[in-house]
């Protein structure tokens, strides 16, 4: 239960960092609010950790693999920026959900694990979801949605490498390296596009930018350390509605009726693809216990 509502306060923290995302880009430039963002989130974790587990922290057998884990990172984050930008924040939510989805077919694959048809149809159900979002023969068609799309790719490379490093990595030394990396990238650009900034609501936009970004980061990794990635994925989901929410608080945007079906549906389908994940497992492991 504890790891449940770590995770729930950090997708809470995820919204609200989108919902800031998009209302900052009005008035900042997207690779400054990129910088604070990433900035904030690296001293404060270098801040919180140094003290606790010292220069020993920074000890990796792999700097190649946080290297590349910063860059697409900060590539996935600044498509989301600019997603965010143009694409309102529920539906922009909804079609990034369907990674997990996605995630979980490549690992399959690459496994050469079979994939069940319930699983393709969950998954099928995933992108007829999006599709209904996207709509691309409408004429209400927003080019804007496909960003999201191409972010899952992103997401799903960035994930697919996370995994294999946890098998060896420190979750620490994962988080901090991610973050210097981001925010020096960021810092090499900072000078091409800084402006001055006279309004106190976008001063605290950035920074209310960079605390959720770091808060729910911290809680995701408290989360995982308490409750199995199957017991938790599922409401990952929970973070379309707080999207919704703040779309709904901050511009008044409410998503159409065929947006709403489409979300609704990669919400389903998703979490019925955890519940199957979790389901799969323990079979396997039952499977394993047997004479």
């Amino acid at each position: 239960m504890v790891g449940i509502a770590l995770l729930t306060g950090a997708v809470a923290c995820f919204a609200t960092l989108d919902t800031t995302t998009r209302f900052v880009s009005t008035g900042v430039p997207l690779l400054m609010a990129l910088w604070f963002r990433y900035a904030f989130q690296a001293l404060s974790t270098t801040l919180v950790v140094f003290p606790l587990r010292g220069v020993g922290v920074l000890r990796t057998a792999n700097p190649r693999y946080h290297a590349l884990r910063g860059v697409l990172l900060m590539s996935a984050t600044m498509l989301a920026f600019v997603s965010l930008k143009y694409t309102p924040v529920a539906e922009f939510t909804a079609i990034i959900m369907i990674s997990p989805i996605v995630i979980t077919l490549v690992s399959a694959f690459s496994l050469g694990e079979a994939v069940s048809p319930l699983r393709w149809t969950l998954v099928m159900g995933g992108f007829a979801g999006t599709l209904m979002i996207v709509r691309p023969q409408s004429d209400n068609f927003n080019w804007a949605l496909l960003l999201p799309i191409a972010l899952v790719g992103l997401n799903v490379w960035f994930q697919l490498l996370t995994s294999k490093m946890a098998r060896t990595e420190d979750p620490m030394t994962t988080h901090l390296y991610t973050g210097w990396v981001g925010t020096l990238m960021a810092t090499c650009l900072l000078p091409f596009v800084w402006t001055p900034i006279d309004s106190l609501a976008l001063w605290g936009g950035l920074g209310l930018m960079g605390l959720m970004g770091t808060v729910g980061h911290f809680m995701l990794i408290l989360a995982y350390q308490r409750a199995s990635a199957v017991t938790l994925t599922p409401y990952l989901y929970g973070q379309i509605g707080f999207a919704m929410l703040g779309g709904w608080l901050v511009f008044s945007h409410i998503p159409d009726g065929w947006s709403l079906a489409g979300i609704s549906m990669i919400a389903l389908c998703g979490a019925l693809s955890a519940w199957l994940t979790g389901w799969e497992t323990r079979q396997r492991q039952l499977h394993r216990a047997s004479p």
